[in-house]
């Protein structure tokens, strides 16, 4: 990657977390933002700065109906994905640009490792990155970060780690409407429960954040098990987009675990529900020396899932060709310049 040059990054997905991404884009001075992608008629052709408020930061980008009518018209480095949650879905959407050796950072939580999921597939696009130069790479806040690559970080320190548990309690009534939708907010209990066990409600990518762990930790796990209960509603709740009844839904607790033969072990425990008490994160390792950190008030989730999209380009671009995963890149940290990081990866691996 060349230092000298801004990276020209396009937004695939103008929902509330593709219009966050826009903007923290516009204010990298290393990003040249170049056109946006979304499928809905009333916003193609419209300019970004239209869309997101913002138009000294796009005076000239506009939304496009597909990834070719965008290269049809300018030149494009890397693509922030932001439409979906499921590996094979996302899979489909972003081959083309993985056909063109692009780079592609996704907020789709599957694709933090896709390989759980869709083994096949995951396969079949890593040997056409190879071909291409291609990229991808699932990442965010949760999955992505804190009940993932956070502990990983954590286990370099220690000489032996035996298990893993973290705990993650979120307020949801501070989160955007969908999330507070996904949760089940003002559902009835037991239409929660239907469609968690269809697989219709839930946290997406959890047992993929396990897999991660295990995967780094070097472990084979066996059956991962999951559970999902809704978190019932003690009193009246009014948000922003829902109102609550005592009784209803007002969020979930869910929970992944799973061990290996040899006795190592992962346990993770979310809490998401509207006015949580004590909201926080908490990671813990059964390991040599102990290790034990907490995260008051929690890593607020809306505005960290688009700073680790943001922050992963570079790495990504100085990645392998491939399917690719956060145990694969440098240390994540937020960039406000390129710096020196390319010559010095350069250098280390002399």
């Amino acid at each position: 990657m060349n230092i000298n040059k801004r990276i020209k990054v396009a937004q695939f997905g103008l929902g509330p977390i593709g219009i966050s991404s826009l903007r923290l884009l516009a204010r990298k001075s290393w990003v040249e933002v170049v056109g946006g992608i979304d499928i809905r008629p009333e916003l193609i052709g419209r300019s970004l700065g239209e869309i997101t408020g913002d138009l000294s930061s796009f005076p000239e980008a506009k939304v496009y109906e597909s990834f070719a009518a965008l290269l049809a018209s300018t030149e494009v480095d890397a693509i922030v994905h932001t439409a979906g949650s499921k590996a094979e879905q996302s899979f489909a959407q972003i081959r083309p640009m993985l056909e063109h050796g692009i780079a592609v950072v996704s907020s789709c939580e599957e694709l933090l490792f896709p390989a759980l999921r869709a083994p096949e597939t995951t396969q079949e696009i890593d040997e056409l990155c190879q071909t291409t130069g291609g990229r991808v790479l699932g990442t965010g806040v949760n999955p992505g970060y804190v009940l993932d690559v956070l502990p990983i970080c954590l286990s370099g320190v220690c000489a032996s780690v035996k298990g893993v548990y973290g705990e993650r309690v979120v307020d949801a009534s501070t989160r955007r409407q969908p999330l507070q939708k996904k949760v089940g907010s003002g559902m009835d209990p037991e239409e929660f429960r239907s469609l968690a066990s269809q697989g219709k409600a839930g946290h997406a990518g959890f047992q993929e954040s396990l897999a991660l762990i295990a995967n780094s930790l070097g472990w084979k796990i066996g059956m991962i098990s999951e559970t999902i209960d809704p978190v019932i509603a003690d009193h009246d709740i009014e948000t922003a987009y829902f109102s609550v009844e005592t009784g209803q839904t007002a969020g979930l607790h869910q929970v992944v675990q799973a061990e290996t033969a040899e006795g190592f072990w992962i346990h993770l425990d979310l809490k998401m529900y509207l006015d949580a008490e004590n909201p926080h994160d908490m990671i813990r390792l059964d390991s040599s020396p102990s290790i034990e950190a907490t995260i008051p008030g929690g890593v607020a989730g809306d505005l960290a899932t688009v700073a680790a999209l943001v922050n992963a380009i570079p790495s990504l671009l100085n990645a392998k060709p491939g399917v690719r995963l956060m145990t694969d890149l440098s240390v994540p940290h937020c960039r406000e310049s390129l710096g020196m990081e390319p010559a010095l990866e350069a250098e280390s691996a002399l």
